[in-house]
């Protein structure tokens, strides 16, 4: 009578979790961006929230906490309650880089990996009388002058450092690195002539690559990238395996439930593949890519793992 009893209950509380489970989300999300408003990661995620709220029934509050590269969104996020409302919209350097450089409160097991976003190449250009147009050019004439040529980048220890780092440790170039607050400063500093070499995101420099400023004859991605023509994917350069992209993710609080994690990740591809949406991030010189569950923790482990070599090489 006992075991029948038992039964009944766990019947119960089944038919009770089911339901429950069916009706998510019930009230609004909130969606952490570690970062200020009007950044790229900021631009992305609130675009792409307006369609996940009509795809999800719900609304999406917007919460931006910037500073630390990242790193105060991220500790901050990481206390949250795994029950879905709570959701975590980022770029990849807060995960697999600044824990390089930073003692922080997280690691990669402190979230649930949900669905990656979106992806760009970064880009390492020079002003229109470089002594350099192709990308195997550049790189022999910064193997030929070690220490000449400086380049800025996005910070000591930022992705744009460490991507740039892959690629030079592997050719053997000595190049100086300028660190300063983000894309938008080094493009200043580069635009400047305080600075040889501005090494950013693309859709920041690709305005002065059409007036006929800046030419860019290498992208850290494997492939090449349409928006900038002219510039050489690492696969051509027998380097595609130094890749580096920045990258978005959605991620949630470490303990999220499987069935949560599943709706949330085909929520989240269709809306990064609703045609507003790549039309979007072309404007940005990005492109859609979804890559969920096992195999974006994956992703995200082997570039942690290759960033924290690139790390150890510069001494940081």
């Amino acid at each position: 009578m006992m075991i029948k009893t038992t039964l009944l209950g766990l019947s119960a509380a089944a038919a009770l979790a089911a339901p429950a489970l069916a009706e998510y989300p019930e009230r609004a999300i909130e969606l952490t961006i570690p970062a200020g408003a009007g950044g790229g990661t900021d631009t992305s995620a609130r675009k792409l929230a307006i369609l996940l709220e009509e795809k999800l029934g719900t609304s999406i509050a917007i919460l931006n906490v910037g500073g630390g590269g990242g790193s105060v969104g991220a500790s901050q996020f990481m206390q949250a309650k795994p029950d879905g409302y709570s959701l975590f919209a980022t770029w990849n350097s807060p995960l697999t880089t600044v824990p390089q450089v930073q003692n922080v409160a997280y690691s990669l097991d402190s979230f649930t990996p949900i669905a990656s976003t979106s992806e760009t190449a970064y880009t390492l250009c020079v002003k229109s009388d470089f002594p350099a147009t192709t990308g195997e050019e550049f790189l022999a004439e910064l193997e030929a002058n070690p220490g000449k040529y400086t380049y800025g980048n996005d910070g000591i220890g930022g992705t744009m450092q460490l991507a740039a780092e892959r690629i030079f440790q592997a050719k053997g170039i000595d190049a100086i690195a300028i660190p300063f607050g983000g894309a938008g400063e080094t493009l200043q500093n580069f635009l400047g002539g305080h600075v040889d070499i501005y090494g950013g995101s693309i859709s920041t420099v690709l305005p002065y690559v059409e007036n006929g400023e800046a030419k860019c004859p290498l992208v850290t991605s494997a492939a090449d990238v349409p928006a900038l023509t002219g510039a050489s994917g690492l696969e051509a350069l027998g380097l595609g395996d130094k890749e580096t992209l920045l990258w978005r993710t959605i991620l949630g609080p470490k303990g999220l439930d499987q069935a949560i994690i599943d709706k949330l990740a085909n929520v989240i591809d269709e809306a990064v593949n609703d045609p507003s949406y790549v039309e979007f991030l072309a404007t940005k010189g990005e492109v859609p890519n979804v890559v969920k569950g096992e195999e974006l923790s994956a992703r995200l482990q082997a570039e942690y793992d290759a960033l924290a070599e690139v790390s150890k090489n510069l001494g940081l």
